[in-house]
């Protein structure tokens, strides 16, 4: 055992995340009107900034990404006795409340409303309490390098390019090896697997008959961008508003934002460049499409901001955007729609929204839990969400089985007694949907469900063919 005490950094050292950058999100998410705020709490420094956002926030400590590694160690040393130091930029009410969580700090320096307690100011506070080389450090940032000047000994953590720093400055080093993320977390973050609801932008050419004119596939593909990357930009957003949610979700805890694999602060920066990239594409098409993308990213907006509070509301607005792509398909191929088109949809997909609710609100009651995180609903609220869910199901095949006998179809088709084919075959599917999402086996996400479900490939494949014969 040593005597020499081991002060340890917090953002990005002990949590894999930055608690000025979570303390930000949080307040923005309590009160959007914070923003006006922000320029002068930073203008009188960074230490009152985290301070004011600090007050004003609701950083759950015990959900925060703790690196598993940088725990084992700090519990093997706290364990043979060390004294440990948490050594962090951060505020001090929010440092002492991780303290506090873990239980194995004997002394916390952190930034207090008037110094931010970093680099050299950092260096100084440690010196003062603990004396030259009176301490050991350990962080994972370049900002890091000056206190490791004034320590004893470095612990660099999952970076081998920063001790080499450290030994140059004559320190013994301890590298602690971080665990390998899963995945790539800029592409997992974009979500591009949700890319695939935006293929209804192209429905609007298959009814219309249009699927091999080259202008009108062009215009629909250049849509399927847009929506695209506009998509990308609200999971991302989305992401960074739920984040206290998400880490209490058992699956959603793991995306990149919740789990720390990637920074808050490079998320924020992902979502105006999407959006302007989204747009960019959007000029190349008719007016109207680029309203309908704005209209989707501003219910979006509202959505995230309050409605998918709301019971019922909530899976309105779902059904509402996913009918709102095949309008924009419409729009930017400058085709018309059809009104039994949009019945269809809107009853489709509103039973898709109530499946994804039902599999939550069962999901909670098998965990013995009262309420679903973020949303408006109870563990009791299964069994009407199913019932709403099928009805809707059920009436979606009907608005097809009568869009059969109206007298649009014997324009559009030559032997339109063909398509009754089809009815059988989607009331077959949304009924297997519901039946897997009583029995406890659907995923929480109806589409991921589907693209992984060769029954519902098949079930594509044979209503593609009806038409088609039909045609």
């Amino acid at each position: 055992m040593t005597s020499v005490p081991l002060a340890v950094d917090l953002d990005g050292t002990l949590i894999r995340s930055d608690l000025l950058m979570e303390s930000l999100a949080a307040a923005l998410k309590r009160n959007p009107f914070t923003v006006f705020s922000l320029p002068l709490w930073l203008a009188r420094g960074r230490a009152r900034l985290k301070s004011e956002l600090a007050k004003r926030s609701d950083v759950d400590v015990a959900l925060l990404p703790y690196d598993p590694a940088v725990l084992r160690e700090l519990r093997r040393q706290r364990a043979e006795g060390r004294w440990l130091i948490l050594a962090t930029a951060s505020d001090t009410s929010l440092a002492q409340r991780v303290a506090d969580h873990l239980g194995i700090f004997d002394d916390v320096i952190a930034s207090d409303g008037r110094t931010n307690l970093k680099r050299e100011a950092k260096a100084r506070a440690l010196t003062e309490r603990y004396g030259e080389a009176g301490f050991d450090y350990m962080g994972e940032d370049r900002h890091d390098v000056p206190v490791w000047r004034h320590a004893r000994e470095a612990y660099v953590v999952g970076k081998e390019s920063l001790a080499g720093e450290a030994r140059a400055a004559g320190k013994t080093v301890h590298v602690i090896a971080r665990e390998p993320q899963s995945g790539a977390p800029l592409a997992r973050a974009l979500r591009a697997y949700q890319w695939a609801k935006n293929i209804l932008l192209f429905v609007p050419l298959l009814t219309a008959h249009l699927v091999f004119d080259p202008d009108a596939l062009l215009a629909a593909a250049l849509a399927f961008v847009a929506f695209s990357l506009a998509a990308s930009a609200v999971y991302v957003a989305n992401d960074v508003a739920d984040l206290q949610d998400d880490r209490r979700h058992p699956t959603k805890r793991t995306r990149p934002l919740a789990a720390g694999e990637l920074p808050i602060g490079q998320a924020v920066m992902m979502v105006p460049c999407l959006l302007a990239a989204a747009f960019a594409v959007a000029v190349l098409l008719p007016p109207d499409f680029g309203l309908l993308l704005a209209m989707y990213l501003a219910v979006n907006v509202a959505y995230s901001l309050g409605l998918k509070r709301a019971p019922l509301l909530d899976v309105f607005v779902l059904a509402g955007l996913y009918t709102l792509r095949i309008l924009a398909g419409a729009a930017a191929a400058d085709v018309p729609v059809s009104h039994w088109l949009l019945a269809f949809s809107l009853f489709a997909f509103l039973s898709l929204a109530l499946a994804k609710r039902f599999v939550e609100v069962s999901n909670v009651a098998a965990r013995e839990e009262t309420r679903v995180g973020g949303r408006g609903y109870v563990a009791g609220d299964g069994d009407l969400l199913a019932m709403l869910g099928v009805a809707c199901a059920g009436l979606s095949a009907l608005v097809f089985a009568l869009y059969i006998t109206s007298p649009q179809v014997v324009v559009l088709y030559s032997a339109p007694a063909v398509l009754w084919l089809a009815v059988p075959v989607l009331l077959y599917w949304m009924s297997r949907m519901w039946f897997l999402a009583h029995r406890g086996e659907l995923h929480e996400d109806p589409l991921l469900f589907a693209l992984r479900d060769p029954a519902s490939y098949a079930t594509g494949i044979v209503v593609v063919a009806v038409v088609i014969a039909a045609t």
